[in-house]
């Protein structure tokens, strides 16, 4: 567009700071007194037209105050609409005018207080302290027990060192301390909800949805972490058009220029607003590649002042089915556990590309690093309201030539389903047990999923053997349904490899 690009990083390790891929790349820390430093610098060089916050995620919007301050213009969103989207009071009573859905919720700047809004609000609840990144910290409680060990485990752990100097022997002070500035999030845990991610391109006057991705494991997982595919599987036209109409509506109240990420859960047939981003999100790369639109560069270029209606973009029918994975580095970490939660994990992710959802996600665990068997045993333990989901999934790989080993609920369950099953014991109930089995290498794929903090303590040892011995294991069901239909559609299917252009092709 015939501007000089400048780019600010303080990671040499990521892609987007290729050196070639910008006019000048400094590196240096994303802090306020660096980054004024460096603009100060370059208003030497010539016209500063403005500054891209978009594309790092929450750091540089958290400097766009600061930046806007300094005298230098922002491209795009401005920081109010930013506030606006991170201030729950002021969001809420936006999304009030708007008449669109959110999960019961609440907000406290005390433990006594924060007891209070659990209560008044009921569990089970998503909590998360207001001022972190990548969902650290944030939990979901089931019961009064478990938020008081919450606050004793996790909330103690943030307490800055000058706050425990100047209340060395109270837990309480300290924590009231660090949320009177900086208040503990509730939300209603909508309990077997799709989650889904949206990501739209806005100038002001138009709006592109580029992507509707549909999460594979239910709400609750951080979106980070979760498998998710696009086109979507299981969402009908109508709810499909909604997201659309109610992703319009949020991106004109916000003043969106450029990019922005919403994320929503699906209950019951009803919508719920989880959160929105006036920013580009992680998925933005996958829903380029996805769609086949180089959308960062159309939201930068509008950011720079051209129209969205120039690019001429229109929503495109493919045939193509991708399924975006999440990739784990627990491997380089010995003692932390391996279950998902709403704390994000991940360090990465790939992208499996088929004509078939199965096949999708069986590609997508193979460019994650896992291995998907086609034969062997399949060990089974879930919780209660999971079970009745196995059924079928255990058949299937039966009938592939599997044999099922499964703890002492799961295994009943099956067999008065009329699946063999043969019992084994959990690490609790003494020896030989499940983690013997997996080392000795009688286990080929591993299905446990948990609920609460002590059912998720007692199956640690399965999950970290599970990841020692490079077994796959699914802590979800969502995520254990569709490796099944993925591991079915590699014994009957062919594997075939396409380049990402032929997709495209007329």
């Amino acid at each position: 567009a015939g501007y000089e690009t400048i780019m600010i990083n303080c990671n040499p390790e990521t892609v987007s700071t290729d050196y070639d891929t910008s006019d000048r790349l400094y590196f240096e820390p994303l802090t306020e007194e660096d980054v004024i430093e460096i603009l100060e610098t370059e208003k030497q060089n010539g016209t500063l037209h403005g500054v891209i916050v978009q594309f790092g995620g929450q750091t540089p919007l958290n400097l766009a105050e600061a930046v806007l301050k300094a005298g230098v213009p922002i491209l795009g969103t401005q920081p109010d609409a930013i506030d606006l989207a991170e201030d729950r009071d002021l969001f809420s009573k936006l999304l009030n005018k708007l008449e669109l859905t959110q999960p019961k919720n609440g907000i406290a700047y005390s433990l006594e207080q924060a007891r209070l809004v659990a209560e008044r609000l009921g569990y089970p609840l998503v909590i998360r302290p207001s001022y972190v990144l990548g969902g650290r910290a944030m939990a979901i409680v089931h019961s009064a027990n478990e938020f008081e060990r919450y606050v004793q485990d996790t909330l103690t752990g943030l307490v800055p060192p000058e706050i425990l100097q100047r209340y060395p022997n109270d837990k309480t002070g300290q924590i009231n301390s660090v949320l009177s500035d900086n208040p503990l999030l509730f939300d209603g845990y909508l309990s077997g909800a799709i989650e889904i991610d949206v990501d739209a391109l806005c100038d002001g006057k138009d709006v592109f949805v580029a992507g509707i991705m549909e999460h594979i494991e239910e709400a609750g997982i951080h979106s980070g972490d979760s498998a998710c595919s696009l086109p979507p599987q299981n969402l009908s036209p109508e709810i499909m058009a909604e997201l659309k109409r109610q992703t319009t509506e949020l991106a004109f109240a916000l003043k969106v220029g450029g990019l922005m990420n919403v994320q929503y859960a699906l209950k019951d047939g009803v919508i719920y607003l989880l959160e929105v981003n006036p920013r580009a999100s992680r998925t933005v790369p996958f829903v380029a590649k996805v769609i086949g639109q180089p959308i960062a560069k159309i939201a930068s270029r509008i950011m720079a002042g051209e129209s969205l209606a120039s690019f001429n973009l229109v929503e495109r029918k493919f045939k193509h089915i991708a399924v975006k994975e999440a990739v784990f580095p627990f491997n380089r970490f010995p003692g932390v556990d391996t279950v998902l939660g709403p704390e994000m994990k991940s360090t990465g992710e790939v992208i499996g590309l088929d004509t078939d959802f199965a096949m999708a996600f069986a590609k997508s665990q193979m460019g994650a690093g896992s291995k998907v068997p086609q034969s062997g045993v399949a060990f089974i333990s879930v919780r209660d309201e999971d079970k009745q989901y196995i059924v079928d999934m255990a058949r299937h790989l039966v009938e592939g030539g599997f044999t099922i080993l499964a703890t002492g609920g799961t295994q009943k369950y099956l067999v008065e389903n009329g699946i063999p099953a043969t019992k084994i014991n959990k690490v609790l109930e003494g020896r030989p047990h499940i983690v013997d089995s997996m080392k000795n290498g009688g286990v080929q794929l591993v299905i446990n999923t948990t609920d609460g903090m002590k059912s998720i303590s007692d199956s640690r040892d399965i999950r970290r053997t599970a990841l020692l011995s490079r077994i796959p294991y699914y802590t979800t069901i969502d995520g254990a349904l569709a490796a099944v239909e993925g591991i079915v559609a590699l014994q009957h299917g062919n594997l075939t490899v396409r380049p990402l252009q032929s997709y495209f092709a007329a």
